[in-house]
């Protein structure tokens, strides 16, 4: 059980760098071509890493 409870902390830390760097390739053009992503879930992707931040950070102030 410690295992699985290991791997979601493990997860959840690993995921913010992740997901800020897709965030970051998903608008530029040269890398993504005409797929680029649009305004609003580039606003919901940037709230999404700023949520798991703010996750990630209060896990390890309350530790």
């Amino acid at each position: 059980m410690k295992a699985l409870v290991w791997a979601a902390i493990v997860n959840g830390v690993i995921a913010v760098p992740i997901m800020t760097i897709m965030m970051l390739l998903s608008g530029k053009p040269e890398v993504m071509g005409p797929f680029v992503i649009k305004r609003r879930l580039k606003f919901l992707g940037w709230l999404a890493v700023a949520v798991m931040a703010t996750a990630v950070i209060a896990m390890f102030v309350l530790l």
